[in-house]
C-alpha cells in the first residue's frame, strides 16, 4: 500500500526525509521561506513545493491537487517561537509573536483534509498555553481524532543530540499513541567522531564555520578539550561581557563532550557565542555538516552552500531531526495499515 503524507511548514525537509525513510511519500510541501523551500527541493525532487504563507492557501486548492487521493498522514511543525524556553527565558508566559497562531492552520488542514493520521512536533512551552489544549479539544471532539501527545527528548531515540519536543498524533482510525522511545544511543562521537578536517574536506558544507579575531582565537584554544567552557578559564580571562553577574548563558563558547549527546542544535549552532557549539578538539565552533549531522540528516543531505552563513545555521537549527521522524513515521504507518489491511 502506498502511503501519501503531507508536510505542512515543512523548511529544509528534515521531517519529509524521516517520512521518506518510513516509506511515506510525499505529495505537497508548503514552506515560507524561499532558501527552506530551494533547499527542501533540492533534496526531494517529487514532491511539490508550494513557496507561500499557509494562510494563503485554500484547502479546495490543495484538494484539486490531490485529485481525490486520501492522505495518510498529515504532518507538521507549525513555527511557534513565542513558546519556545529561549524566548521566554524560561517564564511560563509566550512572548507575543504572529507566529504563535500557526497551530490554527494546522486544524485547519486537518479539518478541511480530514487525513487518515496526523502528527504535529512542537516547542514543549506549547502545552502550558490555552491555545493547544483548545486545538486538542476541537480535534478531538469536533473532530471525531483519537488523540495522544507527550512531551519527549530525541536523544531517547537514537538522535545524537538532546532536545526536547512535544509531539501530538491523531488518528480517526482508532486509539494511536506517540511511538516510545526505542532507547538507542547515538554519541557525538560516533556521529561526528571520523569526519576529516574541514579544511581537507571536499564537502563544501563542512568547509563552513565561522572565523573569529585572533582575541576570541586565542580564547577559544584556551578553553579545555572535550567538554570544557568558558568557566574553566576563570574570572580574568572571560570575556568583559561575561564577566558581569547573571549574564550570558553558561555553555556559550563551550566545547562539546565526545562520549555524550549534543546540546540542542539551534539557529545560532555556528556561532560559539549563541551555546556550546565549539568542536571537542579542533580550536573552532563545529562545520555546518558536522551541525546537520548530529540533527541526523544523512551525510548527503544538500543545503545551498552560498546562502548567508546564519541562513545555512537557521534551516539546520530549525529542523525536525528526521532519525526522530522517521521513529514516529513508522509507528504511525503500522497503525494505519492494522485498520486499512483488514
Amino acid at each position: 500500500m502506498k502511503l501519501i503524507s503531507i508536510d505542512l511548514f515543512s523548511g529544509v525537509g528534515g521531517l519529509t526525509e524521516g517520512l521518506h525513510q518510513a516509506k511515506f511519500s510525499t505529495k505537497i510541501a508548503f514552506e515560507l521561506d524561499k532558501l527552506a523551500a530551494a533547499a527542501y527541493t533540492l533534496n526531494h525532487k517529487k514532491t511539490e513545493v508550494i513557496n507561500d504563507d499557509i494562510r494563503n492557501i485554500s484547502i479546495d486548492q490543495i484538494k484539486r491537487k490531490l485529485k481525490g487521493k486520501t492522505i495518510h498522514l498529515l504532518a507538521g511543525c507549525p513555527p511557534c517561537q513565542g513558546f519556545s524556553s529561549i524566548r521566554r527565558l524560561n517564564k511560563p508566559q509566550p512572548v507575543e509573536d504572529e507566529r504563535n497562531t500557526l497551530i490554527n492552520e494546522y486544524v485547519r488542514f486537518v479539518e478541511g483534509l480530514r487525513p487518515y493520521t496526523f502528527m504535529m512536533e512542537n516547542v514543549p512551552g506549547l502545552a502550558l498555553h490555552s491555545s493547544f489544549h483548545e486545538a486538542k479539544h476541537f480535534l478531538e471532539s469536533v473532530l471525531g481524532y483519537w488523540v495522544d501527545f507527550q512531551v519527549i527528548n530525541v536523544k531517547d531515540y537514537g538522535v545524537p543530540q538532546s532536545r526536547k519536543r512535544l509531539v501530538l498524533v491523531g488518528s480517526r482510525l482508532g486509539k494511536i499513541q506517540v511511538a516510545p522511545p526505542t532507547n538507542e544511543r547515538a554519541t557525538v562521537k560516533s556521529t561526528i567522531g571520523d569526519m576529516e578536517l574541514p579544511e581537507d574536506s571536499d564537502d563544501a558544507l563542512h568547509r563552513i564555520y565561522p572565523t573569529h579575531t585572533q582575541k576570541i582565537s586565542d580564547l577559544i584554544s584556551s578553553i579545555p578539550k572535550n567538554g570544557g567552557s568558558r568557566k574553566d578559564l576563570g574570572f580574568d580571562k572571560q570575556l568583559r561581557c561575561h564577566q558581569k553577574e547573571n549574564i550570558g548563558f553558561n555553555d556559550v563558547y563551550g566545547r562539546l563532550r565526545w562520549d555524550d549527546y549534543s546540546t540542542t542544535i539551534t539557529g545560532g549552532c555556528l556561532n560559539p557565542s549563541k551555546g556550546r557549539f565549539l568542536h571537542p578538539e579542533q580550536d573552532r565552533c563545529i562545520s555546518a555538516r558536522e551541525a546537520a549531522l548530529l540533527q541526523s540528516f544523512p551525510k548527503n543531505y544538500q543545503f545551498p552552500t552560498n546562502a548567508p552563513v546564519e541562513k545555512i545555521a537557521l534551516m539546520i537549527g530549525n529542523a525536525l531531526p528526521p532519525t526522530f521522524s522517521k521513529i514516529q513515521a513508522i509507528n504511525i504507518r503500522k497503525h494505519i495499515k492494522q485498520y486499512l489491511d483488514r
